[in-house]
């Protein structure tokens, strides 16, 4: 079958006449896949499945809406309880009572946890956690691990250092438009370095307000790494925020930190918790979370109706399906079966991460690397399957769909393998590199 893709460029190319930075989201940026030809909008999208504005039927073998459709695009029991929500209004004067039930929900599910408020995005849902923290600490220094979003608190960090943020997952986070004020009220560490987290702690811990981190992004924790860090914030009086906006879920039923066992006083969520609705979520013990009283922290978009119908909706569907064990299933059966593919045809390759959250990672060149992973969304797409470096499945990814990817794979890494053997990988590609962090676009 022929593809070929020509609104969705004609139209990303006409957008960024309008709209500085072509995207809302970094993320979704057609430069981070295959600039000047990925297709980058869509008319239609169920399960695992999407249709483009030329109507090329395209399987996602990517993140599943940016980690967001846990369940798959357009699930049918979120619909419809989103469906009737809509028909008896979406929005009045008085609160709905789905946020009170959504609240005591997650609660529920995690029991060290008393109170919670919600916001539309994960990134909303951090800068919340980070002003309780403030307001229940009177203190203003944030030390963080990882990518925990756009926000001033969290740039603030590359105003000490241009590079602090460079191994945070995305390079090129300039601070501009940050209030220089907020110089060194951001301190980075790198994950599982236990040493250089004792080292902030003691030159800053009666400063600190927060540690904010990812429980795990790609890499377990080394044992006793996650204590040592409740217990430094319990020494010196700092509130512990577990940010699990993107692996909450995905590897167990909750945030990832019930698994290790490790509990903070604030934990936010996003991304699958509402299947593709905006929500974020804050929950935290009461002792902390109410000083969100004492700060104002309110906005009318926070109290609209459907995210909370979905999030209801969906949890209550991961834990009818045991939604973990399923991702675990079938993400380690994806990627054994592309990683046999592509050994078969001397294309080194290796997966980071947890088989529900994952990265692919091509063992080439330095110089090679953005090269052949662009070449790889590229031989994917032109053969009718969305492809990237990341990859989290969902429920709606079956074995059928990794059954028809295999063939396709096949084909993909015969001609990378073959380009690495030539030294022509980028003869191949009919368009330059994709990007790998932030860049001004024009």
């Amino acid at each position: 079958m022929t593809f070929v893709f020509e609104k969705g460029p004609s139209l990303y190319k006409h957008a960024k006449n309008f709209i500085p930075g072509g995207t809302q989201l970094l993320s979704k940026r057609p430069e981070m896949f295959l600039p000047d030809l990925w297709p980058a909008y869509y008319k239609k999208a169920k399960g695992v499945e999407v249709w483009d504005l030329d109507d090329n039927h395209l399987i996602d073998m990517t993140t599943a809406g940016i980690g967001t459709c846990i369940l798959g695009y357009a699930d049918d029991d979120v619909n419809t309880a989103v469906k009737s929500a809509v028909d008896e209004g979406s929005m009045a004067t008085l609160n709905c009572p789905e946020e009170v039930e959504l609240a005591e929900l997650l609660c529920d599910i995690h029991p060290w946890a008393d109170m919670a408020r919600f916001t539309r995005s994960g990134g909303e849902a951090l800068t919340v956690a980070v002003r309780i923290a403030r307001c229940a600490t009177g203190r203003e220094r944030i030390a963080f691990c990882g990518y925990h979003g756009w926000h001033d608190w969290y740039l603030a960090t590359n105003l000490s250092d241009g590079k602090n943020l460079s191994s945070h997952l995305l390079p090129g986070l300039a601070p501009h438009g940050v209030p220089k004020g907020l110089k060194g009220t951001a301190v980075p560490f790198h994950y599982n370095d236990e040493v250089e987290v004792e080292k902030v702690f003691a030159e800053h811990g009666s400063e600190l307000a927060a540690v904010v981190m990812e429980p795990s992004r790609y890499t377990n924790p080394k044992p006793g790494y996650l204590e040592k860090i409740r217990e430094l914030a319990n020494k010196y009086g700092v509130v512990m925020i577990f940010d699990e906006v993107t692996a909450a879920w995905r590897m167990n039923m909750g945030g990832l930190h019930l698994k290790y066992g490790v509990h903070p006083d604030i934990a936010t969520f996003g991304k699958g918790t509402s299947n593709g609705f905006a929500l974020g979520s804050i929950i935290g013990k009461r002792s902390v979370m109410d000083a969100a009283q004492n700060s104002f922290i309110s906005s009318t978009y926070w109290t609209e109706r459907l995210g909370f119908v979905a999030g209801i909706a969906t949890l209550q569907k991961i834990r009818r399906e045991n939604l973990h064990e399923y991702l675990n299933h079938i993400g380690e059966k994806a990627r054994s079966t592309i990683t046999e593919i592509a050994q078969s045809h001397g294309v080194p390759i290796k997966y980071l991460g947890h088989n529900p959250l994952s990265v692919l990672s091509f063992d080439v060149e330095d110089e090679l690397k953005s090269l052949v992973s662009t070449l790889y969304t590229q031989e994917c797409l032109f053969r009718g399957f969305l492809a990237s470096k990341p990859f989290y499945p969902c429920l709606a990814l079956k074995d059928e769909h990794i059954a028809k990817f295999s063939p396709v794979a096949d084909e993909v890494f015969k001609t990378i393998g073959a380009g690495l053997k030539s030294r022509t990988i980028e003869s191949l590609l009919k368009t330059r590199a994709a990007d790998s962090g932030f860049k001004r676009l024009n």
